[in-house]
């Protein structure tokens, strides 16, 4: 029972990162703001949406957010605006298209590369060559070797 009291206490803590003096009076403002924050990343924590994170600058790109949704801004607006003045690595996941594609298809690539060199491989170790015979001479020096 105190394991999942625990468990919830901390998961509290990242719900808590939007503060009270940040949220929009209205409720739809407020889950679109919600919604776009989930989007973006954290500069400082990098691995967080600003949406989770405490970190001041994740404050700060909140509050900019309400402010152009306020300012009536589409969510896509909102975004472009962030790209705009933070570049992409601002998005939590990187748009599929440009330059990105080649990132997008790099895996998948390799990956098949990597099963076909590994079919080939295998391949070769599958024939498995009969050993010749020895010739004559051969036979008289291993006799003469082994004492036989």
């Amino acid at each position: 029972m105190i394991r999942v009291l625990a468990f919830w206490v901390l998961m509290a803590g990242a719900a808590l990162a939007v503060e009270p003096g940040e949220m929009l009076n209205d409720p739809v403002l407020e889950a679109r703001a919600r919604e776009v924050s989930k989007g973006l990343r954290c500069l400082v924590c990098r691995n967080e949406s600003i949406d989770e994170s405490h970190a001041e600058l994740a404050r700060d790109l909140r509050l900019l957010v309400r402010e152009r949704i306020v300012a009536g801004d589409t969510d896509e607006e909102v975004v472009n605006f962030l790209v705009s003045r933070y570049g992409e690595y601002v998005l939590l996941t990187p748009r599929a298209d440009g330059a990105n594609l080649l990132l997008w298809w790099a895996g998948p690539a390799l990956f098949l590369v990597a099963l076909a060199i590994a079919g080939v491989y295998l391949r070769g170790r599958r024939e498995i060559r009969q050993p010749e015979a020895l010739s004559e001479d051969e036979r008289e020096r291993l006799a003469d070797l082994t004492g036989k």
